[in-house]
């Protein structure tokens, strides 16, 4: 019997060759997840600077979110065991950019603290806090190392001034304190700025 081939050995085989692989398919093995990772970072770092162009496009106006300090004035004024004096007739150069009360949700009988936070007319901060509660976390974060100057008459009423040290430099405080109640205006706004919030305080009236 003839054939065409040499046979193979007893307990040899041989294995049948692999086909060539399409471009296609070389192309596909490449497309693994570190390689599609390298390939993404272009255009992660393309949409970074997009994003930074932007936000320095924005101007400081843009990016102020202003509130409504009613709802909070309201709480407080329903629920305090005294008069809530909050400042009005303020211009619209002072914008308010945060207002809330503590207890979120008084009980009567428990101390209430109003605060409003202010973005002055030269773009510094000044912050308003009303409380019956002379160890608020406010009063005590500001009024914890200030150091009493002297004394102003503001609006009608006789207000302490103080400097408190900040970590961009001295700040000026003003405190007014009666039958229990603490009213504080402070930041890094300008003193007349301060005194213009204080002596704009009015009871509530709804």
């Amino acid at each position: 019997m003839t054939g065409t081939g040499v046979p193979a050995s007893p307990g040899q085989e041989h294995a049948p060759e692999e086909p060539p692989r399409s471009p296609a398919m070389v192309r596909a093995a490449k497309l693994n997840a570190a390689n599609m990772a390298r390939s993404l970072l272009p255009l992660l770092a393309i949409c970074l600077l997009l994003a930074g162009w932007v936000a320095l496009r924005q101007s400081a106006d843009e990016r102020i979110v202003e509130v409504d300090p009613t709802s909070s004035e309201r709480t407080a004024a329903e629920n305090a065991s005294y008069d809530v004096l909050v400042p009005t007739g303020l211009g619209d150069d002072y914008r308010t950019t945060s207002a809330r009360v503590t207890p979120s949700a008084p009980v009567a009988g428990q101390p209430v603290t109003l605060e409003i936070g202010y973005l002055t007319p030269s773009d510094e901060y000044a912050g308003y806090v009303i409380s019956d509660d002379a160890g608020a976390d406010p009063l005590r974060r500001v009024l914890g190392d200030a150091v009493a100057e002297g004394t102003a008459s503001i609006g009608g009423r006789t207000w302490t001034r103080s400097t408190v040290p900040g970590p961009d430099g001295d700040e000026t405080a003003l405190t007014l304190t009666q039958d229990g109640v603490t009213v504080l205006v402070s930041g890094s706004a300008a003193g007349d700025e301060l005194e213009a919030i204080a002596g704009s305080l009015q009871p509530y009236s709804g």
